[in-house]
């Protein structure tokens, strides 16, 4: 594997990690963005490189991880609708739920193995350009470590409960995005269901690769 796809892995990998702020979730709903990436990235970061498990791309260990501190500071509901695209509004309440489940176990099997890659990794949070009364912004940062520094922004929303996730940007490369493109086709050729058909056989692959 290249650096560059090697990069891709760890920092999509990571992206999932930063965005445990359970610790902080008695912080003020008014708290800054990029004050919340910032305060949890360093926390984070300690407890994978001091978990055995996560470090050996332990798949429950991750799932755990993602369940107990990710899920309550993303809003993964948006996330999924938007990588669904139109077609969301289509879906039952049944299917859409669905979606969200293999769409979360997608993600986290396909980049678990690259915790075992996390070393000595800092993240470094650039000034926010957003006005006070904005409720919508992007935090940019960079991952640091060896060799070139990787890019990994942030898009983040204002909710009544604070600021909340809806997508990533891997080495100029938004999340939601890359998997829109995918979902159409397959969405396309076997409809919803069969989306919702290929994730789950996907996620049963990886799953038996890793045991």
């Amino acid at each position: 594997m290249n650096r560059r796809n090697l990069g891709r892995l760890l920092t999509a990998t990571l992206s999932l990690a930063l965005l445990a702020s359970s610790p902080f979730a008695h912080a003020a709903a008014d708290e800054a963005p990029d004050a919340l990436i910032k305060r949890v990235s360093s926390e984070v970061l300690d407890t994978i490189k001091s978990d055995k498990a996560i470090q050996a791309g332990e798949t429950n260990r991750v799932l755990t991880l993602v369940d107990t501190k990710v899920m309550p500071n993303v809003n993964f509901t948006r996330m999924t609708a938007s990588a669904v695209g139109r077609n969301w509004r289509q879906a039952t309440p049944e299917q859409k739920q669905r979606l969200q489940d293999e769409f979360k176990t997608l993600l986290i099997r396909t980049y678990s193995g690259a915790l075992s890659q996390v070393k000595d990794q800092t993240l470094n949070v650039k000034p926010l350009r957003a006005a006070p009364t904005d409720t919508d912004v992007t935090v940019r940062t960079e991952v640091i470590g060896r060799g070139d520094p990787v890019q990994l922004d942030y898009r983040m929303e204002k909710t009544p409960t604070g600021w909340k996730i809806y997508d990533l940007n891997v080495l100029g490369v938004w999340l939601v995005e890359t998997y829109r493109t995918q979902f159409a086709q397959e969405i396309g050729a076997s409809g919803v269901e069969g989306l919702i058909t290929s994730m789950a056989q996907r996620n049963k692959t990886n799953a038996g690769a890793k045991s």
